[in-house]
């Protein structure tokens, strides 16, 4: 991927949303008002801080489909279909318990990184960043396997992620400043380049192999 810049991964993502910035808001608003109904509610429902964990895993059991739904959109998105809101809730009409599992050990591991130090959990972060869109164009695979696609995918590209979401800051600063409205834009624009990046990690890794 070397020979494809994050400008050129940030062009594509903008000729990409051209003409279709309404329906990314909508997708994008449509998804964070179900989560931040459902996080109040569950919360309420348990009504115990002690209860942090049942909060948590409670909230990935019900919300990672759809988190599931949301990212994986952008990807089919970009490969010809349309962003509609119903879309979000595909994570919930196959093997839910997949999507639930894969995420939760996602969160798990990542986890258990970041008590060694913030360093490894950020770098292992960046390896697992794939997994949502591994799973997409993997429905046979576990999700252990799905996470290690992942890593396998990201081997020597971590740094340009990193790089990638960097470039972001200045729209990242801009939306704070807008109380957060302006994150109903940033989303979309960050997940459209995430699905394109991806994009370019399976043709490579395809050259690859078929190289050799």
């Amino acid at each position: 991927m070397s020979n494809f810049s994050i400008k050129a991964l940030k062009d594509h993502a903008l000729v990409s949303l051209e003409g279709n910035w309404s329906d990314a808001v909508i997708v994008t608003f449509v998804f964070y008002f179900i989560t931040l109904i459902l996080s109040e509610g569950i919360t309420s429902f348990i009504g115990n801080e002690g209860a942090r964990l049942t909060v948590m895993v409670l909230y990935a059991l019900i919300c990672a489909p759809l988190t599931w739904g949301f990212v994986v959109m952008f990807l089919d998105f970009i490969r010809g279909d349309k962003l509609r809101s119903g879309k979000l809730f595909d994570g919930y009409k196959g093997n839910w318990m997949r999507i639930f599992t894969t995420y939760l050990l996602v969160e798990i591991y990542t986890a258990l990184w970041t008590l060694l130090l913030i360093v490894p959990g950020i770098i292992k972060s960046l390896s697992y960043s794939m997994t949502f869109f591994v799973l997409r164009d993997n429905p046979h695979l576990s999700n252990n396997a799905a996470i290690e696609k992942s890593m396998q995918l990201m081997e020597g590209h971590k740094m340009q992620l990193f790089r990638l979401y960097l470039s972001f800051i200045g729209w990242f600063i801009l939306a704070l400043l807008t109380l957060g409205i302006g994150f109903i834009l940033l989303v979309p624009y960050v997940n459209t380049t995430l699905a394109h990046f991806y994009e370019q990690l399976k043709a490579e890794d395809f050259n690859e192999r078929l190289n050799g």
